[in-house]
């Protein structure tokens, strides 16, 4: 389970209407008119606020924009897509950034919003609910749609937030953001994406092999080989308790079939989860022994891979993206020698696996290799950055000799949530250096280019990662 034509113009819609007063102490901005802030954001036709919430030295409104359901013919009807938007001044840049999941209504700022001290526009990603159309047609779900989904908020906003806008996002935020340059490669002064795959073609498993067979340390690779086995050798016990638990917390199997499918996916999933999230420095000397209680073992099976996440309850939320990996962005695939005649179920980690049958899926083998053609010949001002250690990273974007002022970054022994921070201290150096002019702000003259913004412990704690199957 793995964790074309030119644009329409907007659609005629309603204005949202105003909500409650400005917090006290907040971030205020007017325009010439001396407007306050809310009311040039709505008065943007389609942009309706749902709540403004109070935050220190800013403004931070949750809002919904009208879109179409299918941008090639808006007249088919439109859907509400939740945003939110972090204010702190028209004076500022601005970062766009998506999951390419949900979107948190919780206010927090991404590194590239830290690091250039601007406002910070957070898109939840179509078909991820509430920002679903009803009924749904799943053919109108794709990576075209979603970039003129971004083009149609970054036009609307960029008329009051007229300074460079960055794109950014982690994981399919990263992937997201890149499908965005490449369909609309003007509209961002600059790109980071972090931790982004690229799988061009998703038959073949030669980097992720070639992955699993050389990370971290022998020894560690070892160990959780052996408790991988050790899981489906103890397949009994465990799926027995498996169905308990599944029971008592009214979980159910209907997609994956049952508990003991569900569980083998789990397993066959624990050495990818267990690169992508766990700190190296400390998580294999946490690997037990294949003669660990059942207790053991199920504790850090759930730590690992979690148990949740294979039921049909934990697939629900993040069905947009399995259908996403069937149809365009491809998926994992790689061996499982360890596992060797301990498989009952070959072939059943794949995407079409958590999809209801009732929505048709066909996969498009163009669309990746486009985004990477375009990546490797005609990228500009984007930079990468990857986890040595984390499987995503096995097939990262590469770029040629057509990129100009582009950058990929490597944190050393780093996971799935590499960040710019990480980097060694020339990387670093450059690449918020890189970020800072972009953005059009000038680099410290000392050369070392620091985050411009002060830590903020209501902004700043750490995030999440979408769940603990392989899901980008």
């Amino acid at each position: 389970m793995r964790k074309r034509k030119r644009w329409l113009p907007a659609l005629a819609v309603l204005i949202g209407t105003a909500g409650a007063a400005a917090p006290a102490g907040a971030a205020t901005a007017a325009g010439s008119d001396g407007a306050d802030i809310k009311d040039r954001i709505l008065a943007i036709p389609g942009m309706h606020l749902i709540e403004e919430k109070p935050v220190d030295g800013y403004r931070y409104f949750v809002l919904d924009y009208t879109q179409p359901i299918d941008h090639q013919h808006p007249e088919k009807g439109t859907f509400q897509q939740r945003l939110t938007l972090l204010h702190k001044s028209v004076d500022r840049p601005t970062v766009f950034f998506t999951s390419g999941y949900n979107v948190s209504t919780t206010p927090s700022r991404s590194e590239p919003t830290k690091i250039i001290d601007g406002n910070q526009v957070s898109l939840e990603y179509r078909y991820f609910t509430p920002s679903r159309p009803v009924p749904t047609d799943w053919k109108k779900l794709d990576i075209r749609q979603a970039a003129d989904d971004q083009h149609r908020i970054f036009q609307a906003l960029h008329a009051v937030y007229a300074k460079n806008w960055i794109a950014t996002g982690g994981s399919k935020g990263g992937m997201t953001a890149t499908y965005y340059r490449r369909f609309f490669p003007h509209d961002m002064n600059g790109t980071v994406a972090y931790v982004a795959p690229n799988n061009t073609d998703r038959d073949d498993t030669r980097a992720y092999d070639r992955f699993f067979a050389t990370v971290g340390t022998p020894e560690c690779r070892a160990a959780v080989g052996k408790i991988e086995r050790e899981a489906l050798l103890r397949r009994g016990e465990m799926v027995n308790r498996f169905e308990k638990w599944a029971g008592e917390n009214k979980r159910t199997f209907h997609l994956v079939g049952n508990a003991d499918r569900a569980y083998e996916v789990l397993v066959t999933d624990l050495v990818f989860g267990f690169w992508q999230y766990q700190p190296a420095a400390t998580a294999c000397a946490e690997v037990p022994a294949p003669t660990a209680s059942t207790d053991t073992l199920w504790k850090w099976i759930d730590k690992v891979g979690g148990f949740d996440s294979y039921t049909d309850q934990g697939m629900e939320k993040y069905q947009p993206y399995y259908y996403q990996a069937g149809t365009q962005l491809g998926e994992p695939a790689y061996h499982y020698p360890g596992l060797r005649g301990l498989l009952r179920y070959p072939g059943i980690n794949n995407s079409r696996t958590f999809v209801p049958r009732d929505i048709p899926m066909r996969f498009d083998k163009r669309a990746m290799p486009d985004v990477d053609r375009w990546v490797r010949h005609h990228a500009t001002r984007m930079m990468f950055v990857n986890g040595q250690f984390d499987p995503w990273s096995a097939k990262p974007f590469a770029l040629g000799s057509g990129a100009r002022d582009s950058y990929r970054f490597t944190v050393p022994g780093g996971n799935h949530g590499a960040s710019i921070s990480q980097l060694k201290d020339a990387d670093r150096t450059k690449a918020t250096a890189e970020l800072l002019t972009w953005a059009g702000l000038p680099a410290p003259a000392n050369g070392r280019a620091l985050a411009q913004a002060p830590y903020n412990a209501t902004l700043d704690r750490p995030q999440g990662n979408q769940g603990l199957t392989l899901r980008p």
